[in-house]
């Protein structure tokens, strides 16, 4: 199984539209993060397709090892 790269160590702080879908990038390899732009052709990877509920901002996972994906938990206080 592949891991994913590890795009930042910091959440995305970002404002998202009620009922909009996002695909949030899982792979780490995207210019565009925390969002797919495709960089995962050729890998196991997949993008997370998920709706916003609400428009507010969130806080997403750039780390790529949350156990909430999208969404951050904390988790990348605890890499490297």
């Amino acid at each position: 199984m592949e891991t994913p790269e590890i795009a930042d160590t910091t959440p995305a702080i970002i404002e998202l539209e009620e009922g909009k879908t996002y695909f949030w990038c899982a792979c780490g390899r995207s210019k565009k993060q925390p969002f797919c732009d495709g960089s995962h052709k050729g890998t196991s990877f997949q993008p997370l397709s998920f709706t916003a509920e609400k428009s507010k901002k969130y806080f997403l996972c750039q780390c790529k090892h949350s156990s909430k994906k999208p969404f951050c938990d904390g988790n990348h206080k605890h890499l490297l």
